[in-house]
């Protein structure tokens, strides 16, 4: 299994939103990064996901599972983009702030800090244990 981070804008699609979705799944759409893209596509079907509030709450909010691997965004013309499809597995005991990720000396190498307008990103196994404890969940 496999680690990784969704981001998205709260107004856009929040962590509510994909809890009240049917079976509280979603298709992940909408990504135009390459790099973000290539990272949609090497998720596999059991890899989980945190799910991070961009802009404004700068938070990890919840824990998605990878349902449906990368298939083709029938928005994109070219067919170079994809998505996946994720269901929303538990929410954290208390969100997971930038600024608590940003002053523990063990995630410094995280993408998230140093990559920070990249969308989806993955997550070594051992940052994951350690954002899953400060956010009040078992790994």
């Amino acid at each position: 299994m496999r680690y990784w981070l969704v981001k998205s804008e709260p107004g856009q699609w929040s962590w509510d939103d994909h809890c009240h979705a049917l079976r509280r799944t979603a298709p992940w759409d909408g990504v135009r990064n390459h790099e973000a893209n290539n990272n949609l596509k090497a998720m596999k079907k059991g890899d989980r996901a945190f799910f991070y509030h961009s802009v404004k709450d700068r938070s990890i909010q919840g824990v998605l599972e990878v349902v449906r691997p990368w298939y083709p965004d029938p928005e994109d013309p070219d067919g170079r983009f994809g998505i996946v499809n994720l269901k929303a597995i538990k929410p954290l005991q208390q969100p997971v702030t930038l600024a608590q990720i940003k002053a523990e000396p063990q995630l410094s190498d995280l993408p998230l800090i140093r990559q920070s307008r990249l969308s989806v990103i993955p997550i070594p196994e051992q940052a994951w244990a350690i954002l899953c404890r400060m956010g009040g969940i078992d790994p």
